[in-house]
């Protein structure tokens, strides 16, 4: 499966590492643009001075990590589509260019069903996704959320218990699943 992943679900940083890390256990195909990680890179601005320079580098282990998740859509693909907010369209053109399946984006408003349904694409926030790849391999998502889990805790010097860190993460409902299930790893 291709997913299109929207520069609001690779801003945070727990959230962009639980996705990167399904997709570096084959889980799914990543695709981006350069105009996604340009606005992810604009984005972390506001955390403050040096953010923006972390981001960058991050976003060059990504490219190197998935050289062929970055696409180019063609003008005349932006040119003949219609979002609500005209700031959008690059992300749909990208998802058709690119061929995906879905797009990933916590923006459900500004990507109407009925439209993306005229594209043959749907749309699913990044909860949503990751419990749909969590019925798929839920061995797998739990090692890339444990692996995460310990990371957060390693560098911030603090216990991260998992049902937290989700939910913080903007995830609750793949917390209630993961905790539902029984699966043991820092609840």
């Amino acid at each position: 499966m291709k997913a299109l992943l929207d520069a609001n679900v690779l801003y945070p940083t727990v959230l962009r590492e639980i996705l990167i890390g399904a997709a570096r256990e084959g889980l799914f195909l990543p695709v981006w643009s350069d105009r996604i990680l340009e606005e992810w890179a604009r984005a972390t601005v506001k955390i403050g001075p040096g953010a923006e320079v972390i981001a960058r580098g991050e976003i060059a282990l990504l490219r190197n990590a998935f050289p062929r998740a970055s696409v180019s859509p063609p003008d005349g693909l932006l040119a003949r589509l219609w979002l609500p907010d005209p700031d959008d369209i690059h992300v749909l053109a990208a998802a058709i260019f690119a061929g995906v399946d879905l797009i990933v984006t916590s923006n459900a408003q500004d990507f109407p069903r009925n439209i993306l349904g005229e594209e043959h694409l749907d749309r699913r926030d990044p909860d949503q996704f990751l419990l749909m790849l969590l019925e798929q391999n839920r061995a797998a998502v739990l090692a890339v959320v444990e692996r995460v889990r310990a990371e957060a805790e390693r560098l911030s010097g603090i216990d991260q218990p998992r049902r937290a860190l989700l939910k913080r993460a903007g995830l609750p409902r793949l917390a209630k699943a993961l905790e539902q299930k029984g699966a043991s790893n820092s609840d």
